[in-house]
This record gives structure tokens, C-alpha cells and sequence, in this order.
């Protein structure tokens, strides 16, 4: 199949589905749900881990100044 087929057939489905019973009617059991978010959170967890690169805290020091620190830092 070529990707414009594809596409037309993407667009053809989204076309014949409610917006409304994509939002309420989930595709996949609560068990693989819950199997996918914690294989997530196993591969973001490592990384949630490591220290913020100094140049990140510079950028977030200049915006907390530049807003007058309203927001306060977390």
C-alpha cells in the first residue's frame, strides 16, 4: 500500500468515527493499559533521575527573574 493510500484510508476512518466515542471508547483492556503505563514509567525512570543540565537551571533562573519570581521556583 502506498503512503497516499494510506492517508486516504486514515482520513476516511477519522471521518466516519465520532469525535465523541474516540474520547469514551478506549481501543485497548484496562490490563494492557496499565501494562503500557508501566513500562513507560520503567523507561522514563532513569531519566526522571538525572541531576538538570546547569545550562537548563541558567534558562530557568533568567525566566523566574524575567517574570519578577511570581511563580516561585520548584
Amino acid at each position: 500500500m502506498t503512503v497516499d493510500k494510506g492517508n486516504k484510508l486514515a482520513r476516511a476512518s477519522l471521518d466516519n468515527s465520532s469525535s465523541s466515542q474516540l474520547a469514551t471508547d478506549p481501543k485497548l483492556d484496562s490490563g494492557s493499559q496499565k501494562r503500557i503505563g508501566d513500562q513507560l514509567r520503567a523507561m522514563y525512570d532513569e531519566l526522571m533521575q538525572q541531576p538538570v543540565p546547569d545550562r537548563f537551571k541558567d534558562l530557568l533562573d533568567q525566566l523566574d527573574k524575567k517574570n519578577g519570581g511570581k511563580e516561585g521556583s520548584q
